[in-house]
């Protein structure tokens, strides 16, 4: 009995990860919303994190400003149902850290602190980093965390523990693991850029229009570094 539920459930995985896939190519499309639909039906830990990361591109890049909030949380719920299903798989958490970080903007400072979403963030994205030491987007989204923080005062960022000195080795090791990704590169210009880094900036918004454009997210995070790259001219 048990060798034939063994042999089942191998068979049973090819499929998964050919539906995973499916998941992946729409998201890739930017049919984020179909993705976030089938992701979520597949229900699957891997097929629940491209939900969520569909659900949160969804929200970032096509949501109208009163859909925003409700898709991030849809996202959250995701990401939450992935870590569930599978508590060492690192995208769950690397997931439901970016959710969290982009309702914290929706919710303002007062509110996201109050709900305590900075911990949660930040212990989410060491989780990811714990499991997955090489993941480039959380060392990304951990630097961020400290930037934010840090931007919005020493009491904040006092209190949460976030460290500006941590930014910047942060998003230059992620760019060393992955070079050819355009959000790391618009992401550490808006820091440089917020910095007084002016001519960083500007080095990393032009490395980042001269990639490649592989997805649809690309696409729209070359929008936004010819946008940064506009208000440094």
């Amino acid at each position: 009995m048990r060798r034939a539920l063994i042999l089942l459930l191998t068979s049973l995985l090819p499929l998964a990860l050919a539906q995973a896939s499916q998941v992946e190519a729409l998201l890739d499309a930017g049919r984020f919303q179909e993705a976030y639909e089938m992701g979520s039906k597949l229900a699957t830990p891997e097929a629940l994190a491209l939900a969520a990361k569909a659900a949160s591109f969804y929200a970032m890049y096509q949501a109208k400003d009163a859909e925003k909030r409700t898709w991030f949380e849809r996202a959250e719920k995701a990401a939450s149902q992935a870590i569930a299903k599978a508590p060492d798989y690192p995208e769950g958490y690397f997931e439901r850290a970016r959710a969290l970080g982009r309702l914290s903007q929706y919710k303002g400072i007062l509110e996201a602190l109050a709900e305590g979403l900075a911990p949660k963030i930040r212990s989410d994205l060491e989780k990811t980093l714990k499991l997955k030491p090489d993941h480039a987007g959380a060392m990304v989204a951990l630097a961020l965390w400290h930037f934010e923080l840090v931007q919005k005062g020493w009491l904040v960022a006092a209190t949460q523990g976030a460290d500006g000195a941590k930014v910047e080795p942060l998003m230059r090791k992620a760019i060393e693991l992955e070079p050819e990704a355009i959000i790391h590169r618009v992401e550490y210009a808006r820091v440089l850029a917020a910095w007084g880094k002016k001519e960083e900036a500007r080095k990393q918004l032009e490395t980042a229009l001269s990639l490649p454009a592989k997805t649809a997210a690309d696409r729209y995070d070359q929008e936004r570094a010819r946008q940064e790259l506009a208000k440094l001219k």
